[in-house]
């Protein structure tokens, strides 16, 4: 039970981070979150889907595995400006591991039903 609380409260930590900075994600840490604190921590749960901005997006992603549209045409962005911008660094490599893990992702997000 304190593990699943630790998780809960790391993930909400990286998604107030994310509300701050664009490069890190909010609602994937939060579904994470509300993941772990339905395992260990009914208030917090209880606070998360009640949530008035993200409470429907994880009530969303719990009842059918939803992603709203907007979110998927926001990673996309995000995917690709990650992906332009480590076309300017002089390591090949490791522009072809990041492609191998975006485009799969991004494939994955965009097969989510909508609402």
């Amino acid at each position: 039970m304190i593990v699943w609380r630790l998780i809960a409260i790391v993930c909400i930590l990286l998604g107030v981070i994310g509300i701050v900075l664009p490069v890190v994600p909010t609602v994937p840490f939060l579904l994470l979150a509300a993941g772990a604190a339905s395992r260990g921590w009914p208030w917090l749960d209880e606070r998360l889907t009640s949530h008035e901005t993200y409470g429907p997006v994880i009530l969303r992603w719990r009842e059918r595995r939803a992603v709203p549209r907007a979110a998927k045409w926001y990673a996309t962005a995000g995917m690709l400006l990650s992906a332009a911008l480590l076309w300017l660094t002089p390591l090949p490599w490791w522009r072809l591991c990041v492609l191998l893990v975006m485009v799969p992702v991004g494939w994955w997000i965009w097969r989510r039903p909508e609402e």
